[in-house]
C-alpha cells in the first residue's frame, strides 16, 4: 500500500499536469503510470526524475532498446517488480523480443550467482583487470 495517495491526472496543479502531459507525449501513452502519479506528490522531484529519465534513457552510445533491458537487470536484481514489469513492456514496446529478455535474465542470474560467489570466496582481482 502506497504511503501517499497518487495524485489524480484531473486535480493535478499546472506543473505537475504539464509534466504529465510530457511524459505522455512522449511515451506514447494515455494514461500516467503509477509510479509517476506517486512521486508528483513532490512535484520537483518529479520534474527533476523525469528531466533525469528522458536525458539517461534517449539513443545515445546505446540504443534505447539496450537501455530498457539494462534497466530491467538492474530492478530484477534490486527486486523491484514494478521497474521490472514497466520496463519490459518499454522494452519490447522498443523492438525487445521475448528472446532477447530471456537471454538478459539468463545474464542476470548467472551474474548475480557468480557475484556472489566472487564475494563468499573473497577472489582476489587479477592484475590484467586493475
Amino acid at each position: 500500500m502506497e504511503i501517499f495517495k497518487p495524485i489524480n491526472e484531473k486535480k493535478a496543479n499546472s506543473k505537475v499536469k504539464r509534466i504529465f502531459n510530457e511524459i505522455k507525449k512522449t511515451r506514447k501513452i494515455t494514461k500516467i503510470p503509477n509510479f509517476w502519479k506517486s512521486i508528483a506528490n513532490n512535484p520537483q522531484l518529479l520534474e527533476r526524475t523525469w528531466n533525469n529519465l528522458k536525458q539517461i534513457m534517449k539513443d545515445g552510445a546505446l540504443d534505447s532498446v539496450t537501455k530498457e533491458l539494462i534497466y530491467v537487470a538492474v530492478s530484477i536484481t534490486n527486486s523491484c517488480n514494478y521497474c521490472t514489469r514497466s520496463h519490459t513492456f518499454a522494452a519490447k514496446k522498443k523492438g525487445a523480443s521475448d528472446e532477447m529478455i530471456k537471454e538478459m535474465i539468463d545474464v542476470v542470474g548467472i551474474a548475480n550467482q557468480n557475484n556472489k560467489l566472487v564475494e563468499a570466496y573473497q577472489v582476489e582481482v587479477d592484475k590484467i583487470y586493475k
